[in-house]
């Protein structure tokens, strides 16, 4: 995707649901859960004071109380981290860059864990669109490829393979990327 404001355009327009009513297909939240078809698009950016670990392997790439939860409609959230809660020792610059249409260009990263080298498993925007300011530079990571806990519950990784969405008890979906799911 381009930097265009006309490709940007189009691309958000893609979207069906924003989050203003829960599609039919969506499971209803118990107490205490939230559905990801309730949160909006474009995505919210919401401080959370949680502990937050990341581990590849027995080595810990990160750890925090600090970090923003990222809310868009249909995926799990996605944590990002601030640069002093991650072990810059462990990341290795990958040459992957993807685009975003809310965040804008991110950059990955390998990282040096125990049993080896992960590929591609923390990325980043060092510069962002203007409304996700907040997560310039923070950093987020795939749990199908690292260990990730939010206050000691072990996260589920979101299907599919490309999201990097952080499922917990909290929420339900279903969530995009999961088979029979579109990017709706």
């Amino acid at each position: 995707m381009s930097n265009d404001p006309r490709d940007l355009a189009r691309a958000r327009a893609t979207w069906t649901y924003r989050g203003q009513q829960r599609p039919p297909f969506a499971r209803r939240p118990g107490p205490g859960q939230e559905s990801v078809w309730d949160y909006p698009r474009p995505p919210a950016y919401r401080p959370t004071h949680r502990h937050i670990e990341v581990w590849a392997g027995t080595r810990q790439l990160a750890s925090s109380d600090e970090a923003i939860r990222v809310c868009e409609t249909g995926g799990p959230p996605g944590f990002y981290l601030p640069p002093a809660a991650v072990e810059p020792s462990l990341l290795i610059p990958s040459a992957r860059r993807t685009h975003c249409e809310w965040k804008g260009q991110a950059v990955y990263f390998h990282v040096e864990g125990s049993a080896g080298r992960v590929e591609n498993a923390v990325w980043c925007y060092p510069e962002t669109y203007p409304e996700a300011a907040s997560i310039a530079g923070w950093y987020a990571c795939y749990p199908s490829l690292l260990r990730c806990l939010v206050d000691g519950e072990l996260v589920r990784p979101q299907g599919g393979g490309y999201y990097g969405g952080w499922v917990t008890d909290e929420i339900v979906g279903p969530f995009k990327g999961e088979p029979g799911v579109a990017n709706l």
